[in-house]
Parts: structure tokens; C-alpha cells; sequence
């Protein structure tokens, strides 16, 4: 690895609040909670009952919604620190099936929190093990594809990935998580 790594940061669940912006969403629509269980699973889906799904897709299948997630509190600061420091940094995200809003909202929100320049960071793949890379820092415990990936897998800490202890952690509130990778 060289001395200033390439990094591979992924947007949602890591930069962009996924689950705040569903359940910013379902108060907004149906005026109640969002019923999510406790959080033991990657996919928000997998912990709700079944008979919600189908308003669960239509939340974040909907124009605006990926547009309007929330940040990660410390994201964006952490990733204009990680760039200041001169380090090679790129955002690394898979659009959802259902794209059409996705997209194009994905580079917004970017946009929108980052800058501008920002937007020619972004490297959009249904399959992250094709792209090249030092470290990624992604939220998704388990990440599969048709390669063996070139980038080692930091987790960006979330309550459904807890279980797993044989990858680093990082936390963007908690620098000293990542903080070696400004020296």
C-alpha cells in the first residue's frame, strides 16, 4: 500500500442516514413511527414485518428520498479532513434495483454535502469488488461480488454489524477510529 492510501468511502449507511430518512419518511407519510425492530440486519427490510414492505419500498423507491437523507454525523467534515490531508479519496456506491430515482439522486446529495467537486468522486457499481482501491469503508458486513477485491474492508460501525470482529471500525465521531490515516 502506499504511503497515502486510496480510499473507497460508501455513501449510504456511511455518509448519507439511511435509516433516518426512512423514518423521517414514514412520519412524514403516515404520521407514526416507522415499525423497525431493532437493528440485526444489513437490509432495513429484513427487520420489519412483512406487511410493511410494501410502504417500505415506496419510501425509498420515491423521488427525493435519497436526494434528502440526512448525513452521518462527522461525514462530511471527515471526508474534507481525509482530502485536506491529501489522501485519495472516492465514493464507492451501489445504486438500489429500482434506480431511476437513485441515481441521479445520489449525485445530488453529494453535490449538496460535499461540493461540487466531489461529484467526479463518485464511482457508481452494483459490484464493488471490480474497483481498485486501498481501504473501503463501508457499512455492509458481508460484501460479495465476482472478484476477490484489491481493498481491505474497514466497517463503518452500525448496530446490525456489531457481531463482526475481525474487521477494523470506524466511526466518523469517533476520529481516533481513523485518525491513522492522516499520518
Amino acid at each position: 500500500m502506499p504511503s497515502k492510501p486510496l480510499l473507497l468511502i460508501d455513501q449510504d449507511g456511511v455518509l448519507a442516514d439511511f435509516d433516518q430518512g426512512v423514518r423521517l419518511a414514514w412520519r412524514a407519510q403516515y404520521h407514526s413511527e416507522a415499525p423497525i425492530g431493532p437493528r440485526q440486519h444489513f437490509y432495513l427490510r429484513d427487520d420489519m414485518a412483512p406487511q410493511y414492505h410494501p410502504q417500505l419500498h415506496d419510501i425509498y423507491t420515491r423521488p427525493g428520498f435519497f436526494a434528502t437523507l440526512p448525513p452521518i454525523a462527522g461525514a462530511v467534515e471527515a471526508l474534507h479532513t481525509l482530502l485536506a490531508h491529501g489522501l485519495d479519496v472516492h465514493i464507492c456506491t451501489a445504486p438500489i434495483s429500482n434506480y431511476q430515482n437513485c441515481v441521479a439522486e445520489k449525485f445530488m446529495w453529494v453535490e449538496q454535502h460535499l461540493g461540487h467537486e466531489w461529484v467526479s468522486r463518485i464511482i457508481l457499481t452494483k459490484d464493488k469488488t471490480w474497483v481498485r482501491g486501498d481501504i473501503l469503508i463501508d457499512d455492509k458486513p458481508q460484501i460479495s461480488g465476482s472478484l476477490t477485491p484489491l481493498w481491505t474492508q474497514w466497517l463503518y460501525d452500525a448496530p446490525y454489524n456489531r457481531q463482526y470482529h475481525d474487521r477494523r471500525r470506524v466511526c466518523w465521531q469517533d476520529t481516533a477510529s481513523w485518525a491513522d490515516l492522516l499520518a
